[in-house]
């Protein structure tokens, strides 16, 4: 009775951590290329010119922005579908040894 409580708690906190990791993880992308877009109107605006070298700078830095969500998100999937497996082996080693 105790282990299947110990394999929920275990199943429970890995879903709570896959969603926290996505949470905080899919904010930083969200307003870093927001305000990468904004300010980038902003320099088109001012000088049209300049709209092929901004247009590129900014695409640039919004890939490398979105590499955190996307570490997140592999994060989230391995908390999910990896780590609850390895914790339950774990768990029922331990039991095993007392």
């Amino acid at each position: 009775m105790e282990i299947a409580i110990a394999i929920g708690i275990i199943l429970g906190c890995c879903a709570l951590g896959a969603g926290v990791c996505m949470g905080i993880g899919a904010i930083g992308p969200g307003v870093g290329e927001g305000n990468a877009v904004s300010k980038a109107c902003e320099a088109i605006g001012r000088q049209p010119e300049s709209k092929s070298a901004v247009t590129s700078t900014m695409i640039m830095g919004c890939a490398i922005a979105e590499t955190t969500g996307i570490y997140s998100l592999v994060v989230a999937i391995l908390l999910i579908f990896v780590a609850p497996n390895l914790m339950v082996d774990i768990l029922k080693e331990a039991v095993n040894l007392l």
